[in-house]
């Protein structure tokens, strides 16, 4: 199916790109999440007509993304789980903990803006995780991991 982007789309396009995509990512993601419209003569021609509205609105939230890096940049988040005489966690420290601590910090962020390459954190100690508020924008927190006090 040929859909015309209405936002930029990792490893798809750019804002106005006209992209051929299998019918059921269209159907069942792109489109309901409003980041495409499919393709076709008077869709393009409105697109065209509204397209320095949408690149206004997508300089403004790369603007905000940057903004929130900013905020983040150097930031440590220290996070309290139980843990065993070796340092081991009984369980995990994972990207909504992460984003939880963040937003308790006053910083507005999601879940999903939280990268982990590594997975869960299940070690007591330091580690450093990627905030991604954005495609293009991504800033490296640390994140510290301590036993929690009984």
């Amino acid at each position: 199916m040929q859909v015309i982007l209405l936002e930029k789309v990792a490893n798809l396009g750019n804002l106005g790109d006209v992209v051929k995509v299998k019918d059921g990512y269209a159907r069942n993601f792109l489109i309901p999440t409003r980041q495409a419209r499919r393709a076709t003569e008077a869709a393009i021609k409105e697109f065209e007509v509204k397209r320095a509205e949408l690149e206004k609105i997508a300089a403004d939230k790369l603007a905000a993304a940057q903004a929130l890096a900013e905020q983040l940049s150097g930031k440590t988040l220290r996070v309290a789980q139980k843990a065993g005489v070796d340092g081991r966690l009984f369980g995990s420290v994972t990207n909504h903990d992460i984003a939880e601590g963040l937003v308790k910090m006053g910083l507005k962020v999601v879940k999903a803006q939280v990268r982990m390459p590594n997975g869960p954190l299940k070690t007591v100690g330091e580690h450093t995780v990627s905030v991604a508020p954005h495609g293009d924008v991504a800033v490296d927190i640390t994140v510290q991991v301590v036993a929690q006090a009984d």
